[in-house]
């Protein structure tokens, strides 16, 4: 063991010295890395190992590493990167894969590893650790959009972004979510092109030697994702969730007109449809002219409005079953001209007062959410102690109020507040007074404590706090 562990340090030498020579570090400051590497590196020799001696070791050479950006920010030294800097990396990822191939079913490791690889802008090495993460995680359908989006987003490859998709597939063939982000991929794929061909349009360069295919420009590709998406996965959610995609892009009204087909022809009994269809007709654009003028602005509320309740309406007598989702949908829409719109009181009085029973309990925990999201607590609970006083009433508008009180003390803020207790510890041991090898230990147990958004935010974070931009 000793025999590697002095190999391993005889073996960073030339970068310690390149370090002292250009006036990075001092004498004593290489003498100091020797003597805590080599300390690290026997732990990582021993017959029982434990992970945090890796994170440790990971974090420690991290920090050298941030140091060395930061010494050469301040005397503006910028040469040296393949025998300094490069050096550090490599080993960094060995370490990473010497604890990933340890613990393989550690994902929060393998993220980690991702991370510090998007950051340092290690691009080839990211792909390999998607490729090694997802051959042990390939039940998890969020690494492969996370691994696709990299090779879009990080590596420029809306190729390798689509044969990663349609992998994750095969595996997941029926998930909503990767439908949904690989026809998001084929649309910014077709929006980076047309941008591509404006841009030599405009420079008046010849397009003879480069390709640019109109059915890929216009969306083909995305419609064919969204014909097999459909084709296995029903249901008029899903439908508007891809349609909402679609609306994001400004070349793909040929393609909504043929999704809005679709959910009008396919999905006349979900009343999900029905809500939508009204929605639009609030949203839809006025005459520009009328809405110059308050009197043009009310007269086109007043008309949305109108075309609003009669599609919910229609949508009442289509279903006949008194489920449709009430006008609530209809409050708050702020529109481009800063025109605030409401529901109309006939509307909203329609659904709440709805001979309909199903559809007046339904149209009261629609309008006592609708409260809360524009009005906040008071709102809501105003809303509640006067539609109380009203029946028929469900079972589900009472829980609804009981989840409002308790969202009082909000699980979020408390996840909020724990992350920053994270990072403050972290900052602590990264001070004059700390002490920064504790970093690492730190920094893996706010990884295993924390859940789900706040991972990636706590990540974020991480990484600005490193940078010096917190």
């Amino acid at each position: 063991m000793a025999e590697i562990v002095q190999q391993r340090i005889e073996d960073r030498i030339p970068e310690l010295e390149q370090l002292e020579r250009v006036g990075l570090f001092t004498k004593n400051e290489v003498k100091s890395i020797i003597k805590r590497v080599t300390a690290l590196e026997y732990k990582l020799h021993r017959l029982i190992i434990n992970k945090e001696d890796f994170i440790a070791y990971i974090q420690y050479e991290i920090n050298v590493l941030e140091l060395i950006k930061k010494r050469r920010a301040h005397i503006h030294y910028h040469f040296k990167r393949e025998e300094i800097e490069f050096p550090i990396i490599h080993r960094i990822n060995n370490i990473f894969r010497r604890a990933t191939n340890k613990w393989k079913d550690d994902v929060q490791m393998w993220l980690s590893h991702v991370a510090f690889c998007k950051k340092w802008s290690t691009k080839n090495q990211l792909s390999k650790v998607f490729s090694a993460m997802l051959a042990i995680h390939p039940d998890k359908p969020a690494l492969w959009i996370m691994a696709a989006k990299s090779e879009l987003e990080d590596r420029n490859s809306s190729e390798s972004a689509r044969h990663l998709f349609l992998r994750a597939l095969r595996f997941h063939p029926n998930d909503k979510k990767v439908y949904q982000e690989y026809f998001r991929m084929e649309l910014l794929h077709a929006e980076k092109l047309r941008k591509q061909k404006k841009e030599l349009e405009k420079a008046e360069m010849n397009l003879g030697e480069y390709e640019f295919s109109a059915e890929i420009l216009s969306g083909k590709l995305a419609e064919i994702v969204y014909r097999d998406a459909t084709g296995k996965i029903k249901g008029a959610e899903f439908v508007i969730s891809l349609l909402n995609i679609a609306a994001i892009f400004d070349f793909t009204k040929e393609l909504q007109d043929s999704i809005l087909q679709d959910l009008q022809t396919k999905y006349t009994e979900d009343n999900l449809t029905w809500d939508f269809m009204a929605k639009r007709e609030l949203e839809a654009p006025g005459a520009g002219e009328e809405l110059q003028t308050a009197k043009g602005r009310a007269s086109e509320v007043s008309r949305r409005e109108e075309r609003c309740c009669q599609v919910y309406e229609e949508g009442l007598k289509s279903l006949n079953t008194g489920r449709c989702y009430g006008c609530v949908h209809c409050f708050g829409q702020l529109n481009e001209n800063g025109l605030q719109t409401v529901c109309s009181p006939v509307c909203s009085q329609r659904g709440r007062l709805s001979a309909v029973a199903a559809v007046a309990m339904e149209m009261k925990e629609k309008y006592l959410d609708w409260s809360y999201t524009v009005g906040g607590y008071k709102k809501a609970r105003k809303t509640f102690t006067s539609l109380q006083e009203v029946r028929p009433l469900s079972k589900s508008f009472f829980t609804r109020m009981i989840e409002i009180e308790k969202e009082q003390v909000s699980v979020n803020m408390m996840f909020v507040l724990i992350l920053d207790l994270w990072l403050d510890y972290i900052q602590e041991e990264l001070g004059p007074q700390g002490q920064p090898e504790n970093c690492g230990k730190i920094h893996w147990r706010a990884m295993k404590f924390l859940e789900g958004e706040s991972v990636e935010r706590f990540i974020s974070k991480y990484t600005l706090l490193q940078t010096g931009h917190i």
